[in-house]
């Protein structure tokens, strides 16, 4: 079974239609990488998954749970809205860190506000707390910045912020990671570091979905590719197939800019 289900999703600004119909399907433990080139659509699709934008058109399912339908007459509670957030994490290019709080508190801040609406919470504060700590010491442990979590983000390198990102991301367990571009805010020697991490969390079967410009990266780490152009998926197919052996001609002419 799909963990995610796209279907049939429309976006328009104005009179400009950006998505026109968007259709897929990723099982879990899967990599999806989506290319194209800018104003294909890409990251509207990525937003729009992840509530950041309200699509025109369609249904969206996460994990058997039907996050959006424009054909639902039901009005969601600002609570409904959280837990359906909640199944998806994004990770986005510029980081999106509070600039006031350490590497620590970016990354507990969000379980904290999460906790809150436990039943036991007011109870049972101090030990929730001390887990959510924990959980999220790990976590950066894992990310290699166990050093850096009194630091603020204007003390750290592009390459450790986004890691610290990917932590804040990972702390809510979300059902399906989306990664917005992530090395594009990042100078090349930095871009490494960041790739790494992304492979690493595949090789864990972490569910996830990539808007990227690096093709070779996309193909190593990723299952499967659409190639989005002009508002559709224009191709898709399995990584190595998009990549070594595109059939469309827009793909070749946009596999060809890409490795001038």
């Amino acid at each position: 079974m799909a963990i995610l289900e796209v279907h049939n999703i429309e976006k328009a600004f104005s009179s400009t239609k950006v998505l026109k119909g968007v259709s897929f399907e990723l099982e879990q433990g899967n990599v999806l990488s989506i290319i194209g080139s800018s104003g294909s659509g890409k990251t509207t699709l990525l937003r729009c998954i992840n509530f950041l934008e309200t699509a025109d058109k369609g249904k969206i399912t996460v994990d058997g749970d039907v996050i959006f339908d424009s054909e639902s007459k039901e009005t969601l509670t600002p609570k409904q809205k959280r837990e359906k957030q909640l199944k998806i994490g994004l990770v986005f290019q510029q980081f999106n860190l509070f600039p006031q709080y350490n590497v620590l508190d970016n990354v507990t801040l969000a379980m904290k506000l999460q906790a809150k609406e436990r039943p036991d919470f007011k109870k049972n504060k101090k030990k929730i707390y001390a887990e959510i700590e924990q959980k999220a010491l790990s976590i950066l442990g894992k990310m290699g910045l166990s050093d850096k979590i009194k630091n603020y983000p204007c003390e750290l390198s592009g390459g450790q912020q986004q890691r610290v990102s990917i932590a804040r991301a990972m702390a809510l367990e979300p059902k399906i990671l989306f990664f917005d571009e992530p090395t594009s805010a990042l100078d090349p020697e930095l871009t490494g570091e960041i790739l790494k991490v992304i492979r690493e969390l595949a090789a864990e079967h972490m569910t996830m979905v990539i808007v990227t410009h690096e093709m070779t990266f996309a193909k190593e780490v990723s299952d499967y590719i659409i190639f989005m152009d002009d508002g559709v998926i224009a191709e898709e197919g399995k990584a190595k197939d998009v990549i070594e052996n595109p059939q469309s001609d827009r793909l070749k002419a946009f596999l060809s800019k890409i490795s001038d």
